[in-house]
């Protein structure tokens, strides 16, 4: 007995429908659109870290000259004092 006309079962799905048929056409660009929201979606999370790290970044340069300025007004009042002092 011989087991050469047998098919071989495999589980290697072939594509029968060409290019042109509808369905394939519809599930791949389905498949693209869900691409580009999957890039949308990175670049809404990008853009909200650059955001808040704007956000950040402003704050603490706020924060910086208001230290600036008091450092200056504490030095002017430190010096004021050892003239004071000095009398």
């Amino acid at each position: 007995m011989s087991h050469e006309n047998e098919s071989k079962i495999t589980n290697e799905v072939k594509e029968d429908r060409g290019p042109g048929d509808l369905t394939l056409m519809a599930e791949l660009h389905q498949k693209e659109i869900w691409e580009w929201k999957q890039k949308e979606s990175e670049y809404i999370q990008t853009k909200n870290l650059l955001d808040g790290s704007k956000r950040i970044i402003a704050e603490m340069s706020h924060q910086a000259v208001e230290h600036i300025r008091i450092i200056a007004e504490l030095e002017k009042e430190i010096e004021r004092l050892v003239a004071e002092k000095k009398k």
